[in-house]
């Protein structure tokens, strides 16, 4: 069985917290059948020492951007400088990027702006969205169909929302990651939304180090749980975990392309 973790932040986990170093991190996952990993990027200021911290490991591809909690945060960058960066071959993917209102409702023209810039960028250079979104469910789809994100494609990661909102996403080519936060005995709505999500259109993820999920839920998180997010799937939907995992991981083939998986 292969699984893959389509999107943690392994610059972010607190190794001396987990008594283990950097390869071991990577060899956990391995030894949990998890085949690859999506480093995700937060901020365009965290980007060149999270690229140095893993890049000796062909198994760990990179997404490139600035979350948007963060937007404001980083030195001033522009559309060419995020392109530039974006453009190197083990950067798979723009983001994470998208709208948070739950957080910050100070910032949501910022936020937008960056969005939009995001959008273009991954358009320019033909690689998916990772778009992060909490409480911005129509600002989130619109800004998504009127800067034609169905050209590159992306996913929805750690998915909370609801059904319509899922759909909504689904219509225009993207796809759906779902993290531990499914294994959340409190998660029922959610639970019933992964069940009617097509098994074609879902990823999975840890989003470590957060959300781990249940049986390690309030201990830190790290990619070799995203097992337990493919079992649990498995359950909802009444499938086998390989054919989970196999479904999942030609799904991330499919959408990140350029990924040495």
């Amino acid at each position: 069985m292969q699984l893959i973790d389509s999107h943690c932040h392994l610059d972010r986990i607190d190794l001396e917290k987990e008594k283990i170093n950097f390869e071991q991190l990577i060899k956990n996952a391995e030894q949990a059948d998890v085949q690859h990993l999506l480093c995700v990027a937060i901020s365009m200021d965290q980007f060149p020492s999270m690229f140095e911290k893993a890049q000796g490991y062909n198994n760990v591809s990179f997404s490139c951007g600035v979350h948007p909690l963060h937007v404001g945060e980083d030195k001033e960058y522009t559309l060419a400088q995020l392109k530039t960066l974006a453009d190197q071959p083990r950067v798979v993917a723009i983001g994470e990027t998208g709208l948070d209102y739950y957080y910050s409702k100070d910032s949501i023209k910022e936020q937008q702006a960056s969005f939009e810039h995001h959008i273009d960028v991954a358009n320019q250079l033909d690689k998916p969205l990772i778009v992060h979104t909490r409480d911005a469910r129509k600002d989130t789809i619109d800004i998504l169909k009127s800067n034609h994100a169905d050209k590159c494609q992306g996913v929805l990661h750690c998915f909370t929302e609801n059904w319509e909102m899922a759909k909504a996403a689904l219509d225009i080519n993207f796809y759906i990651s779902i993290s531990g936060i499914v294994t959340f005995k409190n998660a029922v709505e959610l639970q019933d939304v992964v069940k009617k999500i097509p098994l074609d259109r879902l990823l999975i993820e840890t989003d470590s180090p957060y959300l781990a999920p249940a049986p390690h839920r309030g201990k830190q998180n790290q990619p070799a749980y995203v097992k337990h997010v493919a079992e649990f799937i498995a359950g909802l939907k009444g499938v086998s975990v390989e054919e989970v995992a196999e479904v999942t991981t030609n799904n991330f083939k499919q959408l990140f392309k350029t990924a040495q998986v």
